[in-house]
């Protein structure tokens, strides 16, 4: 009996895709872990992608350590790794098609201008853009023979609500030129910005299922527009809560005590992560399972969407877990 293809549901791709900025902490392992346990427990892709296009930020030995971290945590991917700074073709295509269809265009303003014409008003404290330059010139060799200053390049946004609809959250609305403005989608260093990378590569890698921390929520209307703009597939969206220490504050990554790379070095066992990680969001399991283990038992539901936070009690049993 030949199978019928189209009842066939498409297998997820998901992806695992670190920012070398800083050495990752236990919030990201979290994060990396229930987005591979729900593409994998699905019978799911996971392809592996180093952000590292913030050229002040991003070092190699970030880079090294967040790969290491991930195979540390039993953590596989499919495909070749892709590094984003090593192709920024793709990108400057993205660029030139919004440019020719007067979807974006040249800005030359500074941050301590943007920053004097306005207050921060999105949620994840971008400052707005006042539209300053919008209609100023069409292209970016226009602006610079005008101002002398190299520009960036911005999204120009609509007024009204960008919906998205999320696994965990539901429909969720932001109304990204009241909060944002007008956002740049290249800077005026030649810098990409996050916001187009993550389009243009989640589009060229087949990801279609992001799992990711609920700060990122806001960007998900914005990369939504871009989505729209460059007639790319949107991917589906869970934004997961954040990780807290006893006191409610988020992790960062200047806490180095909390470093994977520390932990490793310390020789912390990385199932005594895992462990933690799944009874997070609800997942029994035992206090040392192995990340594979887990599939089997492994479901992305409502208690995913709340804060996990990180005792005192939680940490010490992972550093005695050597």
């Amino acid at each position: 009996m030949s199978q019928d293809l189209s009842a066939v549901q498409k297998k997820p791709v998901g992806r695992l895709a670190p920012s070398p900025t800083g050495f990752l902490h236990l919030g990201h392992a979290r994060s990396f872990l229930l987005a591979w346990w729900d593409a994998r427990s699905r019978g799911g892709r996971v392809v592996l992608r180093i952000e590292d296009l913030d050229r002040e930020r991003c070092k190699p030995q970030f880079v090294d350590a967040a790969r290491a971290d991930i195979e540390w945590l039993g953590l596989d991917w499919d495909g070749e790794v892709l590094v984003q700074s090593r192709d920024l073709a793709p990108y400057e295509r993205a660029c030139e098609d919004l440019i020719e269809r007067d979807l974006a265009y040249p800005c030359v303003c500074t941050r301590a201008e943007i920053a004097a014409l306005s207050a921060p008003h999105a949620s994840d404290g971008e400052q707005r853009y006042s539209g300053a330059c919008r209609g100023k010139w069409r292209t970016p060799a226009e602006a610079r023979a005008a101002t002398g200053r190299e520009p960036g390049l911005r999204l120009a946004a609509p007024d009204g609500p960008v919906r998205i609809v999320d696994r965990l959250r539901g429909e969720l609305e932001f109304d990204v030129q009241r909060e944002v403005g007008d956002f740049l989608i290249r800077r005026r260093d030649g810098a990409m910005a996050y916001q187009l990378a993550v389009v243009v590569d989640d589009a060229r890698q087949g990801v279609d299922t992001v799992v990711r921390g609920e700060d990122l929520a806001p960007s998900a209307a914005r990369q939504a527009l871009l989505h729209a703009r460059l007639n790319l597939p949107r991917p589906s969206y869970a934004h997961v809560g954040l990780v807290v220490d006893e006191h409610g504050e988020r992790l960062a990554k200047r806490r180095g005590d909390l470093a994977l790379a520390e932990l490793r070095a310390a020789g912390v066992d990385p199932r005594a992560v895992a462990g933690w990680a799944a009874r997070s969001v609800g997942v029994s399991c035992g206090e040392r399972p192995r990340a594979q283990e887990l599939l089997p038992h492994f479901g992305l539901g409502p208690a995913a969407a709340a804060p996990a936070k990180l005792s005192a009690a939680d940490l010490e049993a992972l550093r005695r877990s050597t």
